[in-house]
């Protein structure tokens, strides 16, 4: 059985191995499989995310919502915590700025935050998954930590992880802080796992 570690090595490593082809492809089978899901239809707000170190693109997906006019936001490394997400407005003009780790996100605007709990659905990028609809993350805890206490509220926005399917692992290690998934969506499958 591999660490976690192992694990984050092995499956960034596989996604990173993508040609440019096939990132294309699968982000458009993504977006395909996302705009048929009947979790998703007459959502209001959704959370993304800009891909970054071969993570699937929800970029197709993103410019469906917005045709469609629903909101949609991007997540922010919070200015004072460090270790948690902020989710802001995200539209073609939001400016943008680079965070520590090298990643585009909105520049922070209080006027744009909003809470998890506005958005319908909150879209994921993983390491990887298995079966059992088990999120393996990048290992900093920022999805937990923001996520952690959504499970006691009336309405939590759906969790959904999306990935290449060859980010799919046969069995991964669980931690007792992992916020567990609604879903899982590959351009291949969709994953339910509650």
């Amino acid at each position: 059985m591999l660490t976690r570690t192992e694990w984050r090595q092995t499956l960034r490593k596989a996604r990173r191995d993508l040609t440019d082809e096939e990132q294309h492809q699968a982000a458009r089978l993504l977006a395909e499989t996302l705009t048929t899901l009947p979790e998703l239809r007459g959502v209001r707000r959704v959370a993304g995310y800009l891909a970054n170190d071969g993570e699937i693109s929800l970029a197709p997906y993103l410019a469906h919502l917005h045709e469609q006019n629903v909101c949609t936001s991007l997540p922010v490394l919070h200015p004072v915590s460090g270790n948690q997400l902020l989710f802001l407005d995200y539209h073609a003009t939001t400016p943008m700025v680079q965070n520590r780790f090298g990643i585009s996100e909105p520049a922070l605007d209080c006027q744009a935050i909003r809470l998890p709990q506005e958005h319908q659905a909150l879209l994921m990028p993983l390491v990887g998954f298995d079966d059992k609809g088990n999120r393996l993350g990048m290992g900093g805890g920022f999805y937990d930590r923001t996520l952690a206490n959504l499970a006691g509220l009336p309405r939590p926005p759906l969790l959904i992880g999306v990935a290449h399917e060859c980010q799919r692992a046969d069995s991964l290690p669980v931690m007792a802080w992992d916020v567990p998934l609604d879903m899982i969506v590959t351009p291949q499958q969709v994953l339910r796992c509650r």
